[in-house]
């Protein structure tokens, strides 16, 4: 679709829907001036989703600026598009006005280290947002500033739900930080600490906070470091004290089977976790009988992780599923219900995940 043809369309029916899919079009910051101008005058709209296009800093300030005035729209989708560090602050700007969007998704959006502290520092006032990506921007320092940042905000934000913060290059003194802000933290549900550089010391500071924290239900840790270590850190919180968490992904993380089979153990006294997901780890023999096991005796639910049992010559292996967390972030249906939503934890634990 081109500029005019996309706004043609919005425009002939502009009273008569509620969402708005232009995802993976061409749509640029010509485009966008009129997407802004439809915002402004729309009220109906209340999810947008402008997933991959070609909108860039100026077409972000002209869509940031109309929501300075919207007060319909809940969810909005800039992800993919390259509005800089400079489109993203229009948006922090925005966030500081705008009292009716719930959902804002940001990531892939080549974001800067100033952007995320002007959201951080925005969210701290913000009572609306409930769920926010930042995943993927585009950071030179490795003091880990943003993560300060975000830290102090969850320690005074009583309204977000989810955050996602995937490919951060958080270390493990910004999980520290997190965690600190997170004993004071009633409402998070969901944590995305997906694509770090976190490491067993890292994930030692969560386990002691899954000891105490009764909110998260969803933490994403795929494609960190933590290894066996850190899986007997998380297991033993969650064996012992967590009753919380529903949801946990650790795929990727060089763990081998003496922590798979941790995991396993914990799942055996902790009835509450119901998600798990392990593909990508170093499975032995033991890891493979104790997940069959768990699955075979309905303990763990088959479209709730991302493994499946089979036997060859006596000896069982796990093959991958297609399950996982965030099973319909980049494609979603283009019509009608995501069906199956235990196979995409994100949307039957956290409903606010829905179009996020």
């Amino acid at each position: 679709f081109r500029d005019q043809l996309i706004i043609d369309t919005c425009l002939s029916y502009s009273s008569s829907f509620s969402g708005l899919d232009l995802r993976c079009n061409v749509l640029t910051d010509s485009g966008a001036k009129n997407v802004a101008a439809f915002l402004q005058e729309n009220s109906t709209l209340r999810y947008l989703n402008l997933m991959f296009n070609d909108i860039g800093t100026s077409g972000a300030e002209l869509i940031a600026g109309a929501l300075h005035r919207n007060k319909t729209l809940v969810y909005m989708r800039m992800t993919g598009n390259k509005i800089g560090n400079k489109g993203g602050m229009f948006f922090a700007s925005m966030l500081q006005i705008n009292s009716t969007l719930e959902k804002l998704d940001l990531g892939d959006c080549d974001i800067g280290m100033e952007c995320l502290i002007a959201i951080a520092t925005a969210l701290t006032q913000n009572k609306s947002v409930k769920a926010i990506n930042l995943n993927r921007p585009l950071l030179y320092s490795q003091e880990e500033e943003t993560t300060v940042h975000i830290a102090l905000m969850l320690k005074n934000n009583s309204s977000l739900v989810e955050l996602h913060l995937c490919k951060h290059e958080m270390r493990n003194f910004g999980v520290e930080r997190l965690c600190e802000a997170l004993y004071e933290n009633s409402s998070l549900r969901y944590l995305d600490l997906s694509c770090n550089k976190i490491t067993r010391d890292g994930v030692k500071f969560l386990g002691e906070l899954l000891k105490l924290n009764q909110t998260l239900e969803i933490l994403d840790l795929n494609a960190n470091r933590i290894e066996d270590d850190g899986a007997i850190y998380l297991s033993e919180a969650l064996a012992l004290y967590n009753r919380t968490l529903q949801a946990l992904s650790v795929v990727s993380n060089n763990i081998s089977g003496k922590g798979l089979v941790a995991l396993s153990d914990a799942m055996k006294t902790n009835m509450e976790l119901s998600y798990i997901y392990i593909w990508g780890n170093k499975f032995d023999e033991a890891t493979c009988m104790a997940f069959s096991e768990l699955i075979q005796t309905g303990r763990l639910r088959p479209n709730r992780t991302d493994v499946e049992p089979y036997e060859v010559d006596g000896h069982i292996h796990l093959a991958e599923l297609s399950h996982g967390l965030r099973r319909h972030y980049y494609w979603t249906p283009s019509c009608g219900e995501v069906t199956k939503k235990d196979a995409n934890a994100s949307l039957a634990i956290a409903a606010v995940s829905e179009h996020l």
